[in-house]
């Protein structure tokens, strides 16, 4: 009996001790999901902060803008060929407006895509590493530059150069737009194109090269083909940035609200044309109800690009389509 006794003596002891060494580890792990908890309850009240502003905005830009259309058809608006929005009668055809932002990312893209892919190439895979510490820091100065800076430039350095070089009868064209735009996207698109090259597995490279390819072929074939989904996210990116691009098209684009039929022809893209005109329109008048519904309109191309920017990213996701 007393053994016995002292076996659950023992017993107890050592259960009690056993509470005593759980009891900081139990405090300790509810302290940790406490934290985790908070976090999470955190990261989700900014993410809802945020798109609770951009329906606020999305929801002001569309009750200003839409007034215009209980009194001038949306085909007119879309389709007319001149902007005459203080003459009696008004008119508001942003179809000159649109073709100018068209025309002006189009020429931009072409420009700025294969300049900075093979940047981002040359960065990501040739490029030894003190080259690449010296390159690329200018590479991302160039996104820091102040887009006044850049239209500066354009203006005094750019545009005289195209008169006396091209013959053009102003320097201030969509030429000129779009040099100066190229240059303000290659540095997107050169970041996000290198990170994407940098994400793609060293072993796809180590196997192209271990199959007889050389680096050449193995950066054609094998390591663009994996990083499509960056690269096609950067170029829509860049795209973005160029058709909502305010202050330098408003200075270098030469503001004549006309269908471009040559690149040394003015033009004035739909963000110069509110940026010039917003402040003198009359609020809540016609005029200013038609800045604001040129907005939308230059708000569903931005968010057109970035919808075909994710679903390039979705479709090329992780599928390197590598043939050698």
């Amino acid at each position: 009996m007393t053994k016995k006794r002292g076996l659950l003596s023992r017993n107890d002891l050592a259960a009690a001790s056993g509470a005593e060494d759980s009891a900081p580890e139990e405090k300790r792990r509810l302290h940790v999901q406490l934290k985790e908890k908070s976090i999470r309850w955190l990261l989700t009240g900014v993410a809802f902060v945020s798109l609770l502003s951009l329906a606020c905005i999305m929801l002001f830009l569309f009750m200003e803008g839409l007034p215009l259309f209980a009194d001038y058809p949306l085909w007119d608006f879309l389709t007319g060929h001149l902007w005459y929005p203080t003459s009696e009668p008004p008119e508001f055809g942003i179809f000159p407006l649109i073709m100018g932002s068209l025309a002006v990312t189009i020429l931009a893209s072409c420009i700025a895509v294969p300049l900075g892919i093979m940047t981002a190439a040359y960065l990501a895979e040739i490029a030894a590493s003190r080259t690449r510490r010296i390159v690329k820091p200018f590479v991302e100065l160039l996104a820091a530059l102040p887009s006044v800076v850049i239209g500066f430039f354009g203006m005094v350095i750019v545009a005289p150069f195209l008169q006396d070089w091209f013959g053009a009868d102003t320097g201030l064209n969509l030429l000129n737009a779009a040099l100066m735009l190229a240059f303000m996207s290659v540095p997107t698109i050169c970041s996000v194109a290198e990170d994407a090259l940098f994400a793609v597995p060293r072993t796809l490279r180590e196997a192209s090269l271990a199959l007889g390819a050389t680096r050449w072929e193995t950066l054609i074939r094998v390591v663009i083909p994996s990083a499509l989904s960056g690269i096609g996210t950067a170029v829509m990116l860049g795209m973005s940035r160029a058709i909502g691009e305010t202050m330098v098209v408003l200075m270098v684009a030469g503001g004549a609200a006309i269908i471009p039929l040559s690149i040394f022809d003015p033009v004035r893209p739909m963000p110069a044309s509110i940026a010039a005109e917003m402040a003198e329109a009359p609020f809540r008048g016609d005029h200013y109800f038609a800045l604001f519904a040129t907005g939308i309109v230059l708000f569903l191309f931005t968010l057109l690009f970035n919808m075909l920017a994710f679903r390039i990213a979705e479709k090329h996701k992780q599928t390197g389509s590598s043939g050698l």
